[in-house]
């Protein structure tokens, strides 16, 4: 009974001890083992499972949605034009609708949403680092739009530029920026939104580049200073380096949120007047049932996306490898 007892313990040690000889990035990949399985069945299952549906084939008349296999004939049609979609955001004689519209709208959205949400967020994150009478209740006036709910921020937003009632749009067409009816035109409606999400989303950056802030060690500004360093070279050797990490995650995230945009463009001005990616496919599936087109405008918004955290990641680790 012993002998059985002392076989067991060593069985169940033998995974222990060749744990223990292998090097920390060995251990380190094998606690994580059960995260990045459960990523795979949450993430990669249904991203498979949407790229496989978006080489069928369109069945609009038929119970199922789905045709026979056709392979990339979906993508083509996207990429060349041939597949009918929503109005165009652009007159580009030289580009795709799907370029023209869809793709332009989400990249420019992204594009100047993180752009001008790092500046404000790294402003306001740079003043919320100061010792001052009442930062608590700054940081409590940055945070509140941010809190905020999508559907009564889009609501804020197209009520002031609503063309009877909202002071905004009135004031816009004072000054000759906007036109009669800023919502049902492409490109006002675009700026719209584009500063509503700003509005919101800028403490979200102001959080995670004050954290970077707050990580800094004070020892360094005060050597920097008594070696005479200006404020300005203070923030380009100090700041700024240390900071990067923080601010390239920070910008990581927000633009893969600024790629899925869509809650905020339905309910300001509507998918037919701003089409991001993501209103393509719900206006697919909800207005016309082309559930394999939709799919495959999906899957290529998962490949943009990818591909500029691909990006992000690359530029993270040169940044914190020192690579200028």
């Amino acid at each position: 009974m012993t002998t059985n007892q002392d076989t067991d313990t060593r069985l169940l040690m033998r995974p222990l001890n060749w744990l223990e000889t292998q090097s920390e990035a060995t251990f380190a990949y094998v606690l994580l083992a059960p995260a990045f399985l459960l990523l795979a069945v949450i993430a990669f299952f249904p991203l498979i499972r949407t790229f496989s549906f978006s080489l069928l084939a369109d069945q609009t008349a038929q119970p199922s949605p789905f045709g026979e296999f056709i392979g990339f004939d979906n993508y083509v049609a996207l990429l060349t034009g041939e597949a009918l979609l929503p109005q165009q955001f652009l007159d580009l004689s030289f580009a795709t609708p799907i370029l023209q519209q869809a793709l332009f709208v989400t990249l420019a959205f992204a594009i100047l949403s993180v752009l001008f949400e790092t500046l404000i967020g790294f402003g306001q994150a740079i003043v919320l680092d100061q010792d001052f009478y009442g930062r608590r209740w700054v940081r409590v006036a940055i945070i509140i739009p941010y809190a905020i709910p999508i559907v009564i921020q889009a609501m804020i937003f197209y009520l002031m530029f609503n063309p009877t009632i909202g002071f905004a749009a009135q004031f816009m067409q004072g000054i000759g920026l906007f036109g009669d009816n800023p919502l049902t035109n492409t490109t006002d409606s675009f700026i719209i939104v584009l500063v509503a999400d700003i509005w919101k989303t800028s403490a979200f950056m102001a959080l995670l580049i004050l954290a970077g802030l707050q990580s800094i060690d004070r020892g360094l500004y005060d050597v920097a200073r008594v070696s005479g360093a200006s404020p300005w070279q203070q923030f380009k050797y100090i700041t700024l380096p240390l900071i990067a990490p923080a601010l390239l995650v920070a910008m990581l995230f927000r633009t893969m949120d600024a790629m899925r945009i869509y809650g905020l463009i339905d309910a300001t001005a509507g998918c037919q007047t701003v089409p991001s990616m993501s209103c393509l496919v719900i206006t697919a599936l909800q207005n016309t049932r082309r559930w394999a087109t939709a799919s495959a405008v999906a899957f290529l918004t998962a490949v943009v996306i990818g591909v500029l955290v691909l990006l992000y990641l690359i530029s993270l680790r040169d940044t914190e490898a020192g690579v200028t």
